[in-house]
C-alpha cells in the first residue's frame, strides 16, 4: 500500500474516533438522541431533527453544540 493512502486511512480513524467520542459525550448531555454513520454521512438525531453531515462538518457541529450547551 502506498504510504500517503496509509497516512489517510489513520488519520480518518483519528477522526471517526473522536466523532464517536464527541457525540456520546452529546448524548451524555442530553443535547442529541443520537449518532453515527448513514449513507457516507454522519447522522445526529436532534429531537426534532435529523442532521445528515460530512464528518468534518458534523464534528464542527457536535463541537458548536457543546460549546452552546443547548
Amino acid at each position: 500500500m502506498d504510504e500517503e493512502l496509509l497516512e489517510q486511512e489513520e488519520i480518518d480513524i483519528v477522526d471517526f474516533n473522536q466523532l464517536t467520542m464527541l457525540g456520546n459525550q452529546a448524548v451524555k448531555m442530553g443535547l442529541i438522541l443520537g449518532h453515527g454513520h448513514f449513507k457516507g454521512q454522519y447522522e445526529i438525531l436532534c429531537r426534532h431533527e435529523v442532521v445528515l453531515l460530512p464528518l468534518g462538518e458534523a464534528k464542527a457541529y457536535l463541537e458548536r453544540l457543546m460549546a452552546e450547551g443547548v
